[in-house]
């Protein structure tokens, strides 16, 4: 396999990997569940593909440090939205338990909190 043709095998992967990452983005902006469970799954579909490229291409020794670079740039802003929904994750789960607590508090005839009784077994 010739270095230039190891070129354009491995450019069309790349870009798609890049394009499905562009999408993914546009998808975390606009909120849209389905657009982003999509756009995620083809960007998984985009970097199984191109990790195969890339392992076929170095099986030849053929794998230009340019396309490399661009692999794995993407590969860490794949990281970087990670890190972002992990984030978001996070904040909107604080955000669930402020607003529904665990155990809503019962109350007594007078209308004040009544008294818990445990058995001192742990309650899950």
């Amino acid at each position: 396999m010739k270095p230039r043709s190891v070129t354009i095998d491995l450019e069309v992967p790349v870009q798609q990997v890049e394009k499905h990452l562009a999408d993914l983005h546009e998808a975390l902006r606009g909120g849209d569940p389905a657009a982003l469970e999509c756009s995620a799954a083809a960007l998984h579909r985009a970097l199984s593909g191109a990790v195969e490229h890339f392992r076929a291409a170095a099986h030849h020794g053929a794998v230009p440090p340019p396309l490399r670079q661009r692999l794995a740039l993407a590969s860490a802003r794949v990281a970087a939205q990670r890190e972002a929904l992990a984030r978001a994750t996070a904040s909107l789960d604080r955000a669930i338990d402020v607003l529904l607590p665990a155990r809503a508090p019962t109350y007594g005839a007078t209308g004040q909190g009544a008294r818990q009784s445990y058995s001192g077994s742990v309650i899950a």
